[in-house]
Formats: C-alpha cells, sequence, structure tokens
C-alpha cells in the first residue's frame, strides 16, 4: 500500500535520512521505532507531503506520488500535540476534512457521529475543544484524521504527554480502532512497549 523509496534528507550539512526505505503493506500497522533525532518523524512529513525530501520517491497504492501536495495525497496524520481547531467544537474539528472535500452535510453528520462513537465520545460533537481533557483531544484528533476515510494514517507519537495508565489504556483502544476500520497505518513512537501492543510489525531506525 505505502512505500517510501531510498528517502534522503538533508538539513543544511546534516543527512537525517540515508537513502531510507519503508514499505507498509494494505490493512497492516506498522511502528516506526527509534530515539529522538534520527529522522522517524522527518520520514512521516516526507510521506505526509509536509515535506520535500532531497532524493527518493513515494509510492501509494502503485503510483507515484511524490510530487503530489498533501491534501491531494489521501494520507491522514495525527501529530503529537493533536493541532485541533479551538473556535470549533469536537464535531466541526472531526468533519472538517469532509466538509473541504463538500461532502453533504447529512452525510458528515453521521460520519461524525460513526466516528464518535468509535473513539469512545459518543455525544461530544457539540462540545468544545478547549474543554477535552489531554485524552479526549487525542481521542478527537484521531477521529478527524479518519474521517475521510484515508488510504493510509500517519500517527507521530500520538499518545505523548499522557500519564502511564492514560496512555497503555489509549494504546489498547488504538490498537483496536485501527484493525477495527482496517486501517492502514504507521506509527512513531519511542516506546517499546507502546509499539509491541498497536503494531503488527516494528521496524527499528
Amino acid at each position: 500500500m505505502l512505500e517510501a523509496r531510498d528517502i534522503t534528507v538533508r538539513f543544511g550539512d546534516r543527512r537525517v535520512l540515508d537513502s531510507t526505505s519503508l514499505h507498509v503493506g494494505d490493512g497492516e500497522v506498522v511502528a516506526l521505532l527509534g530515539p529522538s533525532g534520527v529522522g522517524k518523524s522527518t520520514l512521516l512529513r516526507v510521506i505526509a507531503g509536509l515535506l520535500t525530501a532531497d532524493g527518493g520517491s513515494v509510492w501509494l497504492d502503485g503510483t507515484d506520488i511524490t510530487v503530489l501536495p498533501a491534501h491531494r495525497r489521501s494520507i491522514g496524520m495525527v501529530f503529537q500535540d493533536e493541532q485541533l481547531f479551538p473556535h470549533l467544537s469536537v464535531g466541526a474539528n472531526v468533519g472538517f476534512g469532509l466538509r473541504m472535500q463538500r461532502v453533504a452535510h447529512g452525510v458528515v453528520a453521521a460520519r461524525v457521529a460513526e466516528l464518535l462513537e468509535l473513539v469512545g465520545l459518543p455525544g461530544f460533537a457539540g462540545r468544545q475543544v478547549t474543554k477535552l481533557s489531554g485524552g479526549e483531544a487525542k481521542r478527537v484528533a484521531l477521529a478527524r484524521s479518519l474521517a475521510p476515510r484515508p488510504k493510509v494514517l500517519l500517527l507521530d507519537e500520538p499518545l505523548t504527554g499522557l500519564d502511564r495508565e492514560l496512555h497503555d489504556r489509549l494504546a489498547t483502544d488504538l490498537a483496536a480502532l485501527l484493525r477495527a476500520t482496517d486501517t492502514t497505518a504507521l506509527l512513531v513512537t519511542h516506546d517499546h512497549e507502546e509499539a509491541a501492543k498497536i503494531a503488527d510489525r516494528v521496524v527499528t531506525l
């Protein structure tokens, strides 16, 4: 489903990625594991189209998408800090991508309700995101990324900043959700236990 081929990224004189290649199969959840600074998040940003690599290519479902802008790649991304829109409600945040695709209002509302149920937040559509707990905000960010039905979901340390008990509970929920939705996903983490709990396969960078 997803291939990163010979990706090279330089920041000044520093080569962060050097002909790095990775593949993720259809419906597979892969964890990209490694210490800070080895280029895990950089690789995700290249795949998402948020950063232009100095070399290499990105392929999705057999198509070269290297030069496509981020919004045309059918790739969802969950960031460490959620990046929710503070002026929008939970429902408006979750449905944002669908509205940008000009999906009918009724279809958006149904999809929002479906996803909030899936992430364990039924009835939260009208709530303000500024009133959410850390765990709730991360669930909303996940729902928003899944709403447009991306071909691949990228998760950049999505459980960072949570206490251990909540972290472990959300890791279990995330693993179950990715399987329930048959989502192809690439997870960046430095936590070995998190990688083992969520992913089908672990790749060390």
